[in-house]
């Protein structure tokens, strides 16, 4: 009985030796070393880096470095490899998650720039020691929720029941008719909270809807035109038309908590989700936060 071997593919040979391996593992533990010098895709700088994470914070230094530093290293050395070479490599990441979530073609390039995006809007909100919450803000949150007791109450207990891997947001919505208010928004896995990136369904059913008429046709091509906007193609008034997804409100995003398991099980451990929530509330720079409201509520009036 002939026994099949395992062919193991080996490094080609130059002159008689091996040619080392140069390139380098995506689960390096040290996060620069992930880094292609061409991209524009580089972790950002924090307030604080893993030499500075204050004592008795939401994070401990190791747990700050695996959540913060390698995490968000490798997040953005996928997203490089994925991009490198393409109309994606140097924009940013709101832009480069807007622009491939409305196409399963760039499934992959959406989750790494998403999930990279989420984790910077995370840690960029975190501040080294309590800050308290300006009283404009303040008056905002309280016509919104009726407290900020409320609020804190639904940010964590809306944490603690996701089951899996997600973010929750703190987001100014501004509906159709009526004045901006504060809501909580809870996304999964690499999910985004721009209304741009939730555009998913279609105003017809294809199968049924297209046939050998003119009506038929129109909305073919309203589905190509659709479609084709995710990949940036269609045009600038095809655009505006669908910046929001159908039956879909626009929204800004001030805040947010990462409930990913790499954000607390090495600090907090397992089934400690809770605890780790409610003191994240401890190290909110609400400063940072009502910059941030400011902006989208000037950025909602100007849509208006």
């Amino acid at each position: 009985m002939i026994r099949p071997r395992l062919r193991i593919p080996r490094a080609p040979r130059l002159g008689g030796l091996a040619k080392p391996c140069t390139t380098p593992s995506p689960f390096a533990a040290a996060a620069p070393s992930l880094f292609r010098p061409r991209s524009i895709h580089t972790v950002p700088p924090l307030d604080f880096d893993d030499g500075k994470v204050p004592g008795n914070w939401l994070l401990s230094s190791d747990g700050y470095t695996l959540s913060w530093t390698n995490w968000q290293g490798f997040l953005l050395h996928k997203l490089n490899a994925l991009t490198i070479g393409t109309e994606f490599e140097y924009k940013d990441l709101k832009s480069v998650l807007l622009e491939t979530a409305r196409d399963p073609e760039f499934a992959h390039i959406f989750n790494y720039a998403s999930a990279a995006h989420n984790n910077h809007f995370f840690f960029k909100h975190l501040a080294p020691t309590n800050v308290a919450i300006p009283s404009g803000l303040q008056t905002q949150l309280e016509t919104s929720f009726g407290s900020v007791e409320t609020l804190r109450r639904e940010m964590v207990n809306t944490a603690a029941a996701m089951f899996g891997p997600g973010f929750v947001w703190l987001v100014l919505s501004k509906p159709a008719a009526g004045f901006a208010t504060f809501k909580v928004l809870p996304t999964y896995l690499a999910g985004s909270p721009y209304p741009g990136a939730h555009w998913r369904r279609q105003p017809n059913d294809l199968s049924t809807a297209v046939g050998p008429t003119e009506a038929g046709l129109g909305t073919a091509r309203q589905y190509l035109e659709d479609t084709a906007y995710g990949q940036g193609r269609a045009s600038a008034a095809a655009a505006r038309r669908k910046e929001i997804a159908p039956g879909g409100i626009d929204l800004f995003p001030v805040l947010c908590l990462s409930v990913w398991e790499h954000a607390y099980l090495a600090d907090y451990g397992v089934g400690e989700k809770l605890a780790f929530a409610e003191r994240w509330w401890n190290f909110v720079d609400w400063e940072k936060v009502q910059d941030e409201a400011t902006t989208g509520d000037a950025a909602l009036r100007t849509k208006a």
